[in-house]
């Protein structure tokens, strides 16, 4: 699955024609269907219009693609400096974005979605980061509305999915536990686990939690693999900025400096070994790489499928830079 933020411009603006590149690399290195993973939220709705725009001048049939939208956030004017919506991430937008968490907007943004994507339609829908919409809860009465909001636009999307409008639902959040808690309340076809599964954290209830989900059926996409990058040299750990004077932060950049100092030593990439464990557990599916760059796409996509040699792991596992997992 390709991940599409950096055409929303995280992290940085990217050219248009380098745009136009990625999505070019995405048909040119991978058979069909293309499947994609964008969001309202990433650009403001950036990211899909480009989606939408640069299939259709590539002439993609709708059968070849398969695209999943993570709902949760409207388009809105841009009346400040910078849009208020994970302040200092996004790059040259021209719009802001709200957040429309319920039964009616939900609906709200998958319409505002689809009208982005024309010609194409989403296939996958979920409610984008509900563990970042229930954190926000200010007392238990408000934790309760929450839950409510969150439960009512799972309700709308089954409606949708019953109806034909799209082909699964799901959810995509960075904290797993709370995909654990809504599991509870909503039935999901597939699951998103973003920054939660990776070679840098790999809880074994997350583990435990995956293979229970699998054996009900569901499907897991496992994403965000580099948190944002910072695995492979980035500034940015799971949509913060690091600060080396910071001592968790510190910690973080001396555990990069030892993992690096490994691959050097077994000639593997940091790209390759996250993307290799990423992929490990037999409940994974499928795993969502994202390039700001055209000239990478090609490369990613062998990462994916790359075998890595078990001394590697157990050099890792002697530093205690992963855990014995089973």
């Amino acid at each position: 699955m390709f991940g599409a933020t950096s055409l929303g411009n995280l992290f940085r603006a990217i050219d248009p024609q380098e745009k136009s590149r990625i999505v070019e690399q995405w048909v040119a290195n991978v058979a069909p269907p293309i499947v994609i993973d964008s969001a309202g939220k990433y650009g403001a709705g950036m990211s899909l219009e480009v989606i939408g725009r640069e299939l259709d001048r590539i002439g993609i049939p709708k059968s070849n693609v398969v695209i999943s939208n993570k709902l949760a956030w409207r388009r809105t004017p841009l009346i400040t400096a910078e849009p208020t919506f994970e302040p200092g991430a996004w790059f040259g937008l021209e719009h802001d974005a709200v957040q429309d968490i319920s039964h009616d907007g939900i609906l709200r943004c998958f319409e505002e979605g689809n009208a982005f994507l024309s010609p194409y339609a989403a296939d996958l829908v979920s409610v984008h980061d509900p563990d970042e919409y229930l954190a926000a809860a200010t007392d238990d009465s408000d934790l309760k509305k929450r839950t409510t909001d969150i439960v009512g636009a799972y309700r709308a999307l089954e409606r949708l999915r019953d109806d034909g409008k799209v082909a699964a639902v799901g959810i995509g959040a960075k904290n797993w536990q709370s995909i654990q808690w809504l599991s509870n309340y909503c039935r999901f076809d597939w699951v998103m686990f973003a920054n939660s599964y990776t070679i840098y954290s790999h809880p074994i209830e997350l583990l435990e939690f995956m293979n229970r989900l699998s054996n009900d059926g569901v499907g897991i996409i496992n994403s965000a693999l580099l948190h944002g990058g910072f695995l492979v040299g980035g500034d940015f750990f799971d949509y913060r900025k690091i600060d080396a004077v910071v001592p968790s932060d510190a910690a973080k950049i001396e555990w990069r400096n030892q993992f690096w100092s490994i691959c050097r030593e077994f000639d593997i990439s940091p790209m390759d070994a996250a993307c290799a464990f990423g992929r490990q557990p037999k409940a994974v599916n499928a795993v969502a790489i994202s390039s700001s760059r055209a000239d990478r796409v090609a490369s990613h996509v062998q990462s994916v499928a790359l075998t890595i040699p078990e001394p590697f792991w157990t050099a890792l596992r002697n530093e205690r830079l992963i855990d014995n997992l089973p």
